[in-house]
């Protein structure tokens, strides 16, 4: 019982970093506005589809390459120290620009690939992306695979659910007209998620600091 509580518990704190991340504006925020404005409500979970499968690979990527150095106490509280300070640090990012964020300032060029296609193309060019899996990304996987091929299941359920929720929301909002997505629920989201990730950093960073015997006589 236990343990299935700590893989709920990788989930859920999986989907609201995952969510925190997905609500930022980027390329792939421009791009769904565009295609949802063409396509309607399905392009959101199109675009999703192509980076889940980016993700998936690289998430398996990094199991695999982690497993092998999962017995070095210092990789895995120094991944958790610096995950948790990159966490922090978007999170206070994400709390200073609550009052200026707007879904109307997003916009991109019209996209010509195939959604599934864009949205593997899109995650890939851009660099938030990148550090975000170096960095809070590595340190969720090492948290999974203590608990083996479920852990990493839980983590990655979690966070591209939030993915899924997050852009097919926009996709449903833009197809009607932007009827219940306003600016002002949007900055809501993107408040509490920032503080969240506040406080998820801190706890990353904790974590770490124990793993790496910081503190102990």
């Amino acid at each position: 019982m236990d343990t299935i509580a700590r893989l709920g518990g990788i989930m859920v704190t999986a989907f609201v970093v995952g969510l925190s991340g997905a609500l930022m504006p980027g390329p792939l925020l421009a791009v769904t506005l565009d295609e949802s404005a063409r396509r309607g409500a399905r392009a959101g979970p199109l675009l999703i589809l192509g980076h889940m499968i980016l993700e998936g690979a690289l998430v398996a990527g990094l199991a695999f390459g982690l497993a092998a150095v999962l017995a070095h106490r210092v990789v895995i509280g120094s991944i958790g120290v610096v995950g948790g300070v990159v966490m922090g640090w978007m999170g206070v990012g994400m709390l200073r620009s609550v009052g200026t964020l707007s879904l109307d300032a997003a916009s991109a060029a019209p996209s010509r690939l195939h959604p599934v296609a864009a949205g593997i193309v899109v995650s890939l060019s851009n660099p938030y992306w990148t550090l975000w899996w170096v960095t809070i990304g590595a340190g969720y996987v090492v948290m999974g695979l203590r608990f083996g091929l479920p852990g990493i299941l839980a983590f990655f359920a979690g966070h591209i659910l939030a993915d899924f929720a997050w852009y097919s929301l926009v996709s449903l909002s833009v197809a009607r007209g932007r009827r219940f997505l306003t600016n002002r629920v949007y900055r809501g989201l993107v408040g509490v998620c920032g503080a969240a990730l506040v406080l998820f950093g801190a706890w990353f960073v904790w974590s770490g600091a124990c793993t790496l015997g910081w503190g102990q006589q």
